[in-house]
């Protein structure tokens, strides 16, 4: 018994062990200099083929203050460590630290982000999602500019009609955007509210009040709505992981408006925050099979679908979520689908 036992145990170390190797990408470097401008993510797919897997075979330093954080000038070595591999990071000052999926979005010394935060910085402030027109369609409106003017910008004074919420010194200016329903089920997933500006209360009086535009993306017009500012920014840390639960979803749009979807492009997706999307979630992307002619049987089929890339979450909301592209074997487009990678 003691004999089946052991042949077990060392058995499923031998597979876990065969399963450690084939993480690797068929002829990976032994070693890597870390520049600048590399990204986790690249440094990882130098040696993974699935990038986001790797924290399974880092290799910590308990003598190093900071293990989270690699710099221009690093190396990154394959080692391995009681006969299984790991990658470790050797710090030029000497020492070793783990190789782990952490990035700021204000790096001390050029540490080394996970994924280029350039690629999604021109959405952050982009605009939300809002569940329903609900919240828009009763907060307070702009009904006029100083001068009777109907437009106005940063510096400006304007003047809203409605509710404000007491103690709040700020408000962030919206405009209504698209509606975005599920191509699939037609349930209103959300109303993207377009950001135009902040602006910050100088006075009340009764249902109007008076407010000094401070920032302004573009003319803020008669009929924008006043909201809190969303207390949620993008996370500055990002960890790279499987979907909790199964997906299916679909990519519903591209907020710059373009139609052809490549490497490092943002998308916003039909799943959310309920379907088990968070920040950092990894989704393959395939292109729907197309469909031809079986000219023996005379008669249409449907090619498989086939999968064309990798994207990475970055928002997520309740029935929506925004992801960028990490990356894409042929151009992808509006309705390609997600699914587990």
């Amino acid at each position: 018994m003691r004999k089946t036992l052991l042949g077990l145990l060392l058995l499923g170390v031998s597979v876990w062990a065969q399963a450690q190797e084939s993480a690797f990408r068929e002829g990976h470097p032994e070693s890597y200099q870390v520049v600048k401008g590399d990204t986790l993510w690249d440094i990882a797919g130098r040696f993974l083929s699935l990038p986001w897997k790797w924290p399974e075979i880092w290799h910590a330093n308990p003598q190093i203050d900071n293990p989270h954080l690699i710099y221009p000038g690093d190396i990154i070595s394959l080692v391995y460590v009681d006969g299984q591999p790991r990658l470790t990071v050797n710090r030029r000052a000497g020492g070793t630290i783990k190789l782990s999926p952490t990035v700021r979005a204000k790096p001390m010394a050029e540490a080394i982000p996970t994924i280029p935060l350039e690629a999604i910085n021109s959405f952050l402030n982009a605009g939300r999602i809002l569940d329903s027109a609900e919240p828009l369609e009763t907060a307070p409106y702009v009904i006029g500019g100083e001068a009777e003017s109907v437009v106005a910008g940063a510096g400006n004074r304007v003047y809203a009609r409605g509710e404000i919420e007491e103690g709040i010194p700020a408000f962030g200016i919206y405009r209504r955007g698209k509606a975005y329903s599920d191509p699939e089920t037609g349930e209103l997933l959300g109303i993207h509210a377009q950001d135009i500006g902040n602006a910050e209360v100088v006075a009340t009086e009764g249902d109007v009040t008076t407010l000094n535009v401070t920032r302004s993306r573009q003319e803020v017009r008669i009929g924008d709505r006043l909201l809190k500012t969303e207390e949620r920014p993008v996370s500055s840390t990002f960890f790279p992981t499987d979907p909790d639960q199964e997906i299916n979803g679909l990519i519903v749009d591209v907020p710059n408006g373009v139609t052809q979807i490549g490497q490092y492009d943002v998308v916003l997706l039909n799943k959310g925050e309920r379907d088990g999307l968070k920040e950092g979630t990894v989704l393959a992307i395939y292109k729907t099979g197309e469909i031809v002619r079986d000219r023996v049987q005379n008669e249409r089929v449907q090619l498989p679908d086939e999968r064309a890339g990798l994207l990475m979450v970055f928002r997520a909301y309740e029935k929506m979520s925004y992801g960028i592209v990490l990356n894409a074997r042929r151009q992808l487009a509006i309705m390609d689908k997600v699914r587990n990678p």
